[in-house]
């Protein structure tokens, strides 16, 4: 299989999205920081079909927070007791920092740590794990990688999303 980018233009930039990444493959996929547009580590716990789970991501730009733009770190929460999020923000801020903002289900941690790197996405995703008992599965979003990259930097065929684009 071939993958199918198209060439990007001033208007039009290609993005690759890839999915359902384990801690330990990200690990090893190589490749240039500044082409990962966003992230997303969602932790969910067992049994999954109370759909209890904690989304923690971080988007280049910024993660909309009314008509602003907010940068740093981000969490959301789905059928997590509310007295259970205090100690995920501690948590968060202790490793990034970053001040406190709440919309509906997200926590903003404005201005905090921003990382790119699979190790410390990697890090993240087992600490998670293990500090709130679920099961971490990543998504990645690129910038404009070639097909060399995604070949030299070792992102699984299988696990590349197609985005709908222009």
């Amino acid at each position: 299989m071939e993958f199918i980018i198209e060439n990007p233009t001033k208007d039009h930039l290609s993005k690759q999205r890839y999915w359902k990444i384990t801690p330990d493959e990200i690990e090893k996929f190589v490749y240039s920081e500044n082409k990962l547009l966003n992230w997303e580590i969602k932790c969910i716990r067992e049994p999954e079909d109370e759909a209890q789970f904690i989304g923690v991501f971080l988007y280049r730009n910024g993660t909309p927070f009314d008509y602003e733009s907010v940068k740093g770190i981000t969490y959301f929460h789905n059928n997590i007791p509310r007295s259970e999020l205090p100690s995920i923000t501690k948590f968060l801020q202790e490793k990034y920092s970053g001040k406190e903002m709440e919309k509906g289900e997200r926590i903003f941690l404005k201005g905090s740590k921003e990382i790119y790197s699979g190790k410390e996405i990697s890090t993240l995703a087992r600490e998670l794990e293990k500090k709130f008992n679920a099961k971490a599965v990543i998504t990645l979003e690129f910038r404009d990688l070639s097909q060399e990259e995604m070949k030299q930097g070792g992102f699984p065929e299988s696990k590349l999303l197609p985005i709908p684009g222009k």
